[in-house]
């Protein structure tokens, strides 16, 4: 095997534009606490004043202009079997399955009040379930929640409709229902297949269930395969890890997702139950991404961005190809078009120019819900500054350069004085070889593009009066 460490160049076949270099030295330098900008502002910038009296209005009013966008749709189902330690999503520990059927119930209300009040066409170009654990549903609930869905929406023939899979919970006839359900997209969770790595974060899951789940997806003709791995997780080391990627490349998803695992047990309750001696130490991290990057595009993945890949004939990785690609709470995206409705608690939901975010718990979902109104916590209408921003951060994040002049176009202003704060603190990053800047054109460099992430963190107007970052993980 080739040395794992020093420096690394990795050249992608696909074309020169994805061109990657992987530098510890600067990566050490530029890797601080930041977010990982699924939306711009971050949702940690929601507002209370915004409720669902303001959200409804937007609702109404998403056609102005004589735009009808299409939709996606995104419901957060909550429950799990079993706790795994190292999660920090909005989550519900039960066996208890009549929990579930209320929350059903009260979904179904939430589908009947968001479609009643929204304005244009009811067309829905992609649809995504996400948790905690869809597959907790039972087989007759995943049908009676796709049957309101119809009810209120038109699912296209064509669209992208996918759902988050344990593989611990799954077998054939689930994944053969979920495909005559309308899924054609699967995202699996692995983290990784050391067995001490998983008895140490209470995630056990075996080659054979997976392997199991992902041929059935085949057999029942989805169209696309992702694996979410995680690396930094307690008794994870360089050689254990390459022996997931073995696997991992055996498989052949279509995508991966690669994420940092971020250790907040001060935010996240279930983390407090791993032994922090036992994670690997910055520079062994270091070097399971260097591996995982190394071993991804030896094997013809793209690079698509942060801890993102994809097979080059992957709709993710032609709409990069092609400017297309957008960036949303589910991570990189097709359809940066869309109008994305939330379901269910803690879910959020883009609208026009507006954000918003449901309760987090069920009492305050359902209470809401009761009263006959959104269960809306909190939300955003978006500035002109905050479109300007977010549009900066899309570009970077997903294409790697940026436009000057399109932009002053498009938002009115003078590029080089409105940011002239923002441009000389990335004068450090140019002298580091991140990015190149001229009269035209921000260009991200191979050697910045794992740390995009710190670079768009220049132009987040809130971070530069907040430097309070104890919130966000490490961007490697």
């Amino acid at each position: 095997m080739p040395s794992l460490f020093g420096i690394l160049i990795i050249t992608l076949v696909v074309s020169h534009y994805q061109e990657l270099i992987f530098d510890p030295q600067v990566i050490r330098r530029f890797d601080v606490s930041g977010p990982r900008y699924t939306s711009f502002p971050t949702a940690d910038r929601f507002v209370e004043a915004f409720d669902a009296a303001a959200y409804t209005s937007w609702l109404g009013r998403r056609t102005i202009g004589g735009i009808g966008r299409a939709l996606s749709l995104y419901f957060h189902i909550p429950f799990c079997n079993t706790i795994c330690y190292y999660c920090a999503c909005n989550k519900i520990i039960t066996k208890d399955h009549g929990r579930s059927a209320k929350y059903l119930k009260y979904l179904g209300k939430e589908l009947a009040l968001q479609s009643a009040a929204l304005d244009g066409p009811h067309d829905v170009v992609q649809l995504h379930w996400g948790g905690g654990t869809p597959t907790f549903l039972s087989n007759d609930e995943m049908r009676r929640l796709m049957e309101m869905t119809r009810q209120h929406f038109r699912l296209l023939p064509d669209g992208e409709y996918s759902i988050e899979v344990d593989p611990r919970k799954v077998d054939r006839e689930t994944v053969k229902l979920l495909a005559e359900l309308g899924f054609n997209r699967m995202s699996v969770g692995v983290q990784d297949f050391d067995p001490r790595v998983q008895q140490a974060v209470n995630r056990i899951q075996s080659l054979e269930e997976t392997q199991l789940v992902i041929d059935s997806a085949r057999e029942f003709g989805f169209k696309g395969i992702s694996v979410d791995l995680i690396y930094g997780l307690p008794k994870q080391n360089v050689i254990s890890f390459n022996h997931t990627l073995d696997e991992i490349i055996k498989l052949a998803p279509d995508r991966l997702s690669i994420y940092n695992y971020a250790h907040l047990p001060g935010l996240a309750k279930p983390q407090r139950r791993i032994n922090e001696s036992e994670l690997p130490s910055p520079d062994a991290k270091l070097q399971i991404v260097q591996l995982a990057i190394r071993r991804l595009t030896d094997a013809g993945y793209v690079f698509i961005g942060m801890d993102h890949f994809a097979k080059p004939d992957d709709e993710l990785a032609i709409a990069q190809r092609q400017g297309r690609l957008h960036r949303n709470f589910q991570g990189y995206s097709t359809h940066a078009e869309a109008d994305l409705l939330a379901f269910g608690v803690s879910a959020i939901g883009k609208v026009g120019p507006t954000y918003c975010q449901n309760y987090r718990t069920l009492d305050e979902y359902y209470d809401a819900l009761d009263r006959g109104e959104l269960p809306v916590m909190r939300g955003l209408e978006l500035t002109a500054d905050d479109l300007l921003r977010r549009s900066i951060i899309q570009a970077l994040m997903c294409h790697f350069e940026l436009s000057i002049e399109s932009i002053e176009i498009a938002h009115l202003i003078d590029f080089k004085s409105y940011f002239a704060a923002e441009l000389a603190d990335l004068a450090e990053m140019e002298k580091a070889g991140l990015l190149t800047i001229d009269d035209q054109w921000i260009t991200v460099e191979p050697k910045g593009r794992i740390l995009v992430r710190v670079i768009a963190m220049v132009f987040d107007r809130y971070l530069r009066s907040d430097r309070e970052r104890v919130r966000y993980s490490k961007v490697i």
